[in-house]
């Protein structure tokens, strides 16, 4: 371990919070890592353009100058941990090798949301991480850790290595752990409905969106993935969804790097997610850039949900 990665570990009270929990040595330090490019890229959002470069992604996707940065910072210390395999994410159209004896492979999006930057809404990275080097014909349900960085008034984390969820607020030049197991009530009525448009083409969504009004539900809809769920989470109830329609039924948002890591993150806070045709950590990863309809939060509301679309 050189000096460089002692300085980047200065956050030694989370690894020593996640190994008393039950996280190997390997993968305390994996996310310790990861937590620390949340952190630089936190500090980044402040000094960096809001606006766009005029570059496109691999998939032809404008990119602002956030998007690249934020890449930019994740690969320097995803290639620096020695227990990382590999890593794509939502800019890249591969998966890049680092090391084949890796123990790990990490899948994100660098900057969720990164159309709300010039607003000044909060804005997020997804990450999961899987054993090994190729995850394809597998599930996400084989996650073996998962997290969330929010970039708002705080720099929060949440995470999961499958016991339980964990938040983290970034606070005195470390990350202090907040609240040790959220969890969802189920008491209070909120929605988050993604991709309104398909209400022209599927009268069933129209229709559950019209349930919600008529049941006094509070609407909490920003644009952004991250921070939609982290209000659920962090209010303990709700719903976010991203349906199919019929010219395009797999939606927008891509499995391994947005709803997979945010399902294993929601399940384990007593939520659940949803494809509206089975649980989400259950679907099989066929491709890098699969995408998939998602209904997470409370898992009494995601069941109704999908009953009522069914």
């Amino acid at each position: 371990m050189d000096s460089q990665r002692v300085v980047n570990m200065t956050p030694l009270l989370m690894f020593k919070e996640l190994t008393d929990r039950g996280a190997s040595v390997e993968l305390a330090e994996l996310l310790v890592e990861l937590a620390d490019s949340v952190r630089e890229i936190a500090s980044a959002i402040t000094t960096t353009s809001t606006g766009k470069l005029g570059t496109q992604n691999a998939f032809g996707e404008v990119q602002a100058a956030m998007d690249v940065r934020a890449e930019e910072i994740l690969q320097a210390h995803l290639k620096t941990c020695p227990f990382v395999g590999a890593f794509s994410s939502e800019e890249l159209d591969h998966l890049e090798t680092v090391r084949e004896d890796g123990k790990f492979s990490v899948y994100y999006d660098p900057l969720d949301g990164s159309s709300l930057l010039d607003v000044n809404f909060a804005v997020g990275t997804i990450i999961g991480i899987y054993e090994g080097n190729d995850v394809l014909g597998r599930t996400t349900g084989d996650q073996v850790a998962a997290l969330y960085g929010v970039y708002g008034p705080h720099t929060t984390l949440m995470l999961t290595f499958g016991k339980g969820t964990l938040e983290f607020t970034f606070k005195h030049d470390q990350w202090e752990l907040t609240t040790d197991g959220v969890n969802l009530t189920n008491d209070k009525k909120y929605f988050a409905p993604g991709n309104l448009r398909c209400c022209s083409v599927r009268p069933d969504y129209y229709n559950l969106i019209q349930s919600y009004v008529e049941d006094g539900y509070t609407l909490r809809y920003s644009g952004g993935m991250v921070p939609d769920l982290n209000h659920i989470l962090k209010k303990g109830s709700g719903i976010f969804m991203y349906p199919g329609t019929p010219d395009n039924p797999d939606g927008k948002l891509r499995l391994l790097y947005e709803c997979g890591p945010m399902a294993f993150i929601m399940e384990q806070a007593g939520g659940s997610a949803s494809t509206g045709e089975g649980r989400l950590l259950d679907l099989k990863i066929e491709s890098l850039v699969q995408r998939c309809p998602i209904f997470i939060g409370g898992s009494e509301q995601v069941k109704a949900a999908v009953e009522q679309l069914s």
